[in-house]
């Protein structure tokens, strides 16, 4: 019986495949859909905090912020 332990690639070969970077029509497209979500988690931090609801606010606020955070290092880093 083969395991996923079998299925990886030697060691030289998977140091190179994590240097390679991801194209740019892929980043930009990771990227928008970072933005798209990040506006939802921002809306809903802005629903919460006006629906009197502070610790959902945080909570969405965190995850606005988390969300643009990824999608900025994804089209920097890619």
């Amino acid at each position: 019986m083969t395991g996923p332990a079998d299925a990886r690639p030697p060691d030289g070969a998977a140091d190179e495949r994590a240097r390679e970077r991801r194209p740019w029509i892929e980043r930009i497209g990771l990227a928008g859909i970072a933005i798209v979500l990040g506006g939802l988690f921002g809306f809903m931090a802005l629903a919460a905090w006006s629906g009197g609801e502070p610790f959902l606010a945080v909570m969405g606020g965190i995850g606005c912020l988390m969300t643009f955070w990824v999608g900025a290092l994804t089209l920097v880093h890619g």
